[in-house]
């Protein structure tokens, strides 16, 4: 079986939010800055429930903001 791997775009959402910062992020989210690095370069998976707080916070659906990745067969 295969490793599907999720990968994530809050580094253009928060371009496209006025090009907030990941200390601003981690503030409205309640993390460290660390956490939202970790998180945006996909070295640590967030939690349900901060993922849901991260769409949130850019009012998009959760599937825009990680999307599973299916490896080719």
């Amino acid at each position: 079986m295969k490793k599907r791997t999720i990968r994530n775009t809050i580094r253009t959402l928060r371009f496209h939010a006025g090009e907030m910062t990941q200390a601003e992020l981690a503030a409205k989210i309640g993390v460290t800055r660390q956490t939202v690095l970790a998180i945006e370069a996909a070295k640590y998976p967030p939690s349900l429930e901060l993922a849901f707080r991260i769409a949130e916070v850019f009012e998009v659906p959760l599937g825009d903001v990680f999307i599973r990745e299916c490896p080719a067969s």
